[in-house]
C-alpha cells in the first residue's frame, strides 16, 4: 500500500511545479497588458498606423504633428504723437493783460505782526557799545544806525581852504570819546537781528543824534528832526565842518620815559680808611 502512494507522490511534483510555471506566466502577461494600457493608450493606434504605412515609410511618419502654439494677445500701448505732444496754438491777436484777481480773504492782505512791547517799554539798553562810526553803534548783536542823522564813515575826507583831513575818523573818535563804554538805549526789538536798524538812541536823557549834529560830528538827515541843528553846526563851522584839527604840539613819536635812578653799586663806601653806610637816593613821589 504504501508503494502506490509513493509513486503518486512523485508523479504530482512535477506535475504541480508546471501548474506553478503556468500560472505565473498567465499572471506576468496580464500585467504586462495592463501595464502598456495604462501607460500609453495610443499604443494601439499607432501600431495599427504602423500597418497600414508602407514598408517604405518610416514608422515614426504615423505620430500625429505637435498642435500649432497659439499666438500670444497683442498688447495694444499708446502712440505717442510729437504733433499732439506740443504747445497750444496762441491766437493770432495780441495778449491782453488782465488785472490780478482780488484777494480771497482780508487775511491775504495782512502783515506780519510787530513785536508786542511791554507798556512801560521806553527802549533796549545796550551795554558796552562800540563805535564804529560816527552815528553807528554795534553792541549786543545789533548794528544800529541812529536815527535822524547820516552816517560819516570812517573813511570820508573833507576839504576846507583847500586842505584835506580823514574828518571821518576824526568824527568816530569824538563819538567813542561821548560813549565812553555807557550803556545806550536805543528804541530797537529786545531780540537782535542781522539786519541794521535805523533807531531813536540815548544815553540818559541826553539824545545820540541832537549830540552829534550839534557838535558837527555827523550831518541831519534830510526831513529828519535835527535839520535846523545842522544848519547851525555848519554855520559855526563844528566838526566835520570846521578846519583840520591843528596837530602841531602833538609828537608822532611818543616822548621816551624818564630814566629811573640807578641803585648804587654798593651800600657802604670808603670814607678816610673806613667803610660807612652810602647815602641812600630819596624815595620816589
Amino acid at each position: 500500500m504504501r508503494f502506490p502512494h509513493l509513486a503518486l507522490a512523485v508523479v504530482m511534483v512535477p506535475v504541480m511545479a508546471a501548474l506553478v510555471v503556468a500560472g505565473g506566466r498567465t499572471l506576468k502577461e496580464s500585467e504586462s497588458t495592463v501595464a502598456v494600457d495604462q501607460i500609453d493608450p495610443g499604443a494601439d493606434t499607432i501600431s495599427q498606423a504602423s500597418a497600414d504605412a508602407g514598408p517604405d515609410e518610416p514608422a515614426t511618419s504615423a505620430i500625429p504633428a505637435p498642435a500649432a502654439a497659439q499666438p500670444k494677445p497683442t498688447v495694444h500701448s499708446r502712440a505717442i504723437d510729437p504733433d499732439v505732444v506740443a504747445p497750444p496754438e496762441l491766437p493770432a491777436g495780441e495778449l491782453e493783460r488782465v488785472e490780478p484777481r482780488q484777494p480771497l480773504s482780508k487775511l491775504a492782505l495782512a502783515t506780519p505782526p510787530k513785536p508786542k512791547m511791554p507798556d512801560d517799554w521806553n527802549g533796549t539798553k545796550l551795554f558796552q557799545p562800540v563805535a564804529t562810526a560816527a552815528g553807528l553803534i554795534e553792541a549786543k548783536g545789533y548794528s544800529v544806525a541812529v536815527s535822524g542823522v547820516d552816517v560819516v564813515s570812517q573813511d570820508e575826507t573833507c576839504t576846507t581852504d583847500g586842505k584835506s583831513w580823514p574828518c571821518g575818523i576824526r568824527a568816530r573818535t569824538a563819538f567813542r570819546a561821548f560813549l565812553r563804554g555807557r550803556a545806550v538805549v536805543c528804541t530797537v526789538p529786545p531780540e537782535s537781528g542781522r539786519d541794521r536798524i535805523a533807531a531813536e538812541c540815548r544815553i540818559g536823557k541826553q539824545d545820540v543824534g541832537q549830540w552829534l549834529v550839534d557838535n558837527g560830528w555827523a550831518r541831519a538827515a534830510k526831513g529828519g528832526p535835527y535839520v535846523e541843528a545842522g544848519e547851525k553846526a555848519q554855520s559855526a563851522k563844528k566838526g566835520i565842518f570846521g578846519s583840520a584839527p591843528n596837530l602841531a604840539g602833538i609828537s608822532a613819536v611818543p616822548a621816551a620815559p624818564a630814566s629811573a635812578p640807578q641803585a648804587p653799586g654798593s651800600i657802604l663806601e670808603e670814607v678816610d680808611g673806613a667803610l660807612k653806610p652810602a647815602d641812600q637816593p630819596a624815595p620816589a613821589e
